[in-house]
Formats: structure tokens, sequence, C-alpha cells
């Protein structure tokens, strides 16, 4: 089993587009890549932190989470609402989470922070929402699609490390 982060997959959403300069003439096309990516990455026994704006419209979620791989773990984000949170797929929701992974505490939100538990320790800050656009700091690492390819990411894969 192998554990993926990703954020702000946006799916059906024609504003990221325009607003984030995607190189899709569609959404269909857009969402068509993000599923096929995610399913070459992940797969059906690994598990998901998807950190937050999901997709455009509530109602699709359901259908999306069911086409994806994976056990996944909703992490919200400012464009996820209740009926995103509540859709049937997730294997848990909320806004924050710490974790350990392969030895490394983890702090996992949708928003990069500017400290964050345990950051003098050697904790990771993983985050969406900035789209690839902020400065990077030490041990923060945004996750979201704009930054990976189009595709969920592993933690060996931000750290640089070749994987066991």
């Amino acid at each position: 089993m192998a554990v993926f982060f990703t954020a702000d997959t946006h799916f059906g959403d024609h504003r990221t587009i325009n607003i984030w300069k995607r190189a899709f003439a569609t959404t269909a096309e857009m969402d068509a890549v993000m599923i096929a990516r995610w399913n070459a990455a992940v797969g059906p026994e690994d598990v998901v932190w998807h950190l937050g704006d999901v997709a455009r419209k509530a109602s699709d979620v359901p259908a999306l989470l069911a086409r994806l791989h994976g056990t996944k773990h909703l992490i919200r984000g400012n464009n996820d609402p209740d009926a995103t949170a509540t859709a049937a797929g997730w294997a848990s929701v909320s806004d924050y989470r710490e974790l350990e992974l392969d030895g490394r505490r983890l702090v996992l939100c949708h928003y990069p922070f500017r400290s964050w538990n345990g950051q003098h320790k050697g904790a990771l800050n993983l985050h969406g929402h900035s789209h690839g656009r902020l400065k990077p700091v030490p041990r923060q690492f945004d996750v979201g699609v704009d930054v990976h390819g189009f595709a969920p990411v592993r933690l060996e894969a931000l750290l640089g490390v070749s994987a066991p």
C-alpha cells in the first residue's frame, strides 16, 4: 500500500483553466487527464489524501470518487461545500490532520502555514490552495495538481528520495 497526496483538482471547473492557465481546451479534457493520471499512479489498495478543492459541483463528487482508485480522505478546502464533504466515497473528512508516515510527522491542511506544529522538530506541512504560486519554505510542500503533473504525488517524490 502506498500513500499519495493531492489538492486543487477542481474537477469540472472551467475557471481553473483560465485563472491558473491550465493547458486544457475544456473541462472534459482536464477531468479525463486527471482521472487517467490518478488511476495510473494510484492502485485500488493505496491511500490518497486530497487536500481540498475537489470539484466545481458537489453533486459530481460521488461519481468522481467511484472512478478514482484508492481509499480517499478529504481535508476540506475553501471550495468544498458540505455536500462535497458528505459525499459517498470519503473514508474520512476533516479540516486539518496530523499524521506520521515513514517516520515523518506531517501536518495536512488545504492552506499553507507560515508556522505549524512541530515545524522546528522536522514536521512537514503539506498543503494545496496556492496552485504553485508560493515561494517554497523549508519542509513545506504544495501537493496540488498544478505542481505535480495533474496527478497525486508520494511523499518520497516530494522529498526527492527513492521509494522503498
